[in-house]
């Protein structure tokens, strides 16, 4: 989630710049979100599935330990290195691609597996990608908000790069089919120690704003702006807030 199927990969990305074409563009500063409706109905099914599952000021989440709640994250962003490695030989960013792949080489073996991240001890730090900046490099148009269910914010251009991702994962080509089912709990698992590690920060965007669904929108935005070293005028939003960030 090396096959690299080259045919659906185009498809892929051809079809991620049709579907961005075809979303109304944003008019001055407003956010192109022209499917808000919709949005704020899955994005209160996230809430109510969220507040299910032990999430929320009253909520019930197991009591785990910070040290455990690290290694599950350390494992499942170790899991997320070979795809960012291929992403980034993608975008012509060939030592950040050789920067990732010693990196979770390193992290799988003497981090056992990734529970822990020698790597970044010996100078090797995250340098997260995906295809959604890879089409963000190619030229594809960001395209309109979309809320995904469970999954959360995204946008259009986001959204078929999170499908492409999972095609061209090289580790789909090279584990059995048992394996690949023991990487995808990781990676539930390792979502779910981010929620309880910032269970804060989660609850301050879901529960205690007066519009959550415009917070939690304009939280994404900005921060993928900030991911991809995009001009604001490209996201074409005014962000009403900047105190979420401590500015």
């Amino acid at each position: 989630m090396m096959r690299l199927p080259l045919r659906p990969l185009v498809t892929m990305a051809l079809l991620s710049l049709t579907v961005s074409a075809c979303a109304p563009a944003p008019q001055g500063d407003a956010v192109n979100d022209p499917y808000e409706e919709k949005n704020r109905q899955t994005f209160q099914a996230n809430t109510r599935f969220d507040s299910l599952v032990g999430g929320g000021p009253d909520g019930d989440g197991p009591d785990v330990p910070e040290p455990v709640l690290i290694a599950m994250s350390n494992a499942g962003t170790n899991l997320d290195a070979p795809v960012a490695a291929l992403n980034h030989l993608l975008q012509g960013r060939v030592e950040d691609a050789a920067h990732m792949s010693w990196r979770f080489a390193i992290n799988s073996t003497i981090g056992l597996a990734g529970l822990l991240d020698p790597a970044r001890e010996l100078g090797l730090e995250e340098r997260d990608n995906d295809f959604g900046r890879t089409l963000h490099t190619w030229g594809a148009p960001q395209g309109a908000y979309v809320v995904l269910p469970v999954l959360g914010p995204s946008t259009e251009r986001d959204t078929a790069g999170m499908v492409v991702d999972t095609v061209i994962n090289p580790l789909g080509a090279v584990l059995p089919r048992r394996e690949r089912l023991y990487t995808f709990g990781v990676k539930v698992a390792a979502e779910g120690a981010e929620r309880l590690r910032f269970g804060d920060t989660y609850d301050s965007v879901l529960y205690d704003s007066a519009d959550p669904y415009a917070q939690a929108r304009s939280a994404y935005l900005q921060n993928r702006s900030f991911e991809l070293g995009a001009s604001p005028v490209e996201d074409a939003y005014i962000d009403p807030y900047e105190d979420l960030y401590g500015e």
